[in-house]
């Protein structure tokens, strides 16, 4: 149930959203002086979430900072998160989206002995089905590439990032117990709630982080400040989404 009211309620939190329904207001409502308290409330919900700088600093208050790859220790396996991938039905091939970092990431790690093992974990995130088993499908590519299929451990049962912690314990306590040094790998916006599961499932695990919308240095150019990016929709969705997301992971008891 907790799995189906997350997906209802991203409609709920999108700014976009907002920014239509307080537009109908305005273009609807007869009467002053709503009718012009909307107006101006469009205009502003308009500048702020289409605003590149203002974005960027509310990631960089939320996002877990990243780690240079040469200061990474030696780790026995890499927890690779998906939400990464979308199944192309027609081609039948994986087609990568901006989280995919994650993956590149982990085969920097792995190439350069860092990680000695791979963990993909989830299937998909979808409430109906659509073909993508990211898991399993990216193990097949990884292979095809000619990484060691040995190499490669796939947990294809979980749906979320709670559900990501609780079935990848399960596996290394019950396949892999030897194995005492984990590196969780996915995005830097995702990392809080990533690791906060983790943590609640008894597993200590290092940070890595990936795909950042900001970073330590303020380096904004003159047109992040003054010209509307359609993109920052996006990008608040995907912040609120986790902002919320931990705080109802913290509610029921998943961190």
């Amino acid at each position: 149930m907790f799995f189906f009211l997350s997906k209802a309620l991203l409609f709920l939190l999108s700014p976009f959203n907002w920014f239509i329904a307080v537009l109908a207001l305005h273009l609807f409502w007869r009467r002053e002086p709503w009718k012009t308290r909307y107006k101006w409330l469009t205009i502003g919900f308009f500048v702020f979430f289409t605003n590149t700088a203002i974005l960027s600093e509310a990631f960089r208050m939320w996002e877990i900072p990243g780690t240079r790859i040469s200061k990474v220790k030696s780790y026995d396996v890499g927890i690779v998160l998906t939400g990464m991938a979308e199944w192309n039905s027609d081609l039948n091939v994986l087609s990568i989206r901006r989280g995919s970092d994650r993956i590149w990431q982990a085969l920097t790690l792995y190439h350069k002995g860092k990680i000695k093992k791979i963990l993909i974990t989830g299937d998909n995130g979808y409430v109906i089905d659509r073909g993508l088993h990211e898991a399993t499908q990216f193990r097949d590519v990884l292979v095809s590439w000619g990484i060691p299929k040995q190499d490669i451990i796939v947990e294809e049962k979980s749906r979320n990032t709670h559900e990501n912690a609780l079935e990848t314990k399960k596996i290394l306590d019950k396949s892999y117990p030897h194995f005492k040094r984990f590196l969780l790998i996915t995005s830097a916006k995702h990392m809080r709630r990533s690791l906060a599961c983790f943590t609640k499932e008894g597993m200590s695990c290092d940070a890595f982080t990936t795909d950042h919308y900001s970073g330590p240095r303020r380096a904004y150019q003159w047109d992040q400040y003054l010209i509307p990016n359609y993109d920052s929709w996006d990008g608040w969705d995907t912040l609120i989404k986790e902002m919320v997301g931990y705080v109802a992971y913290d509610l029921v008891g998943y961190i």
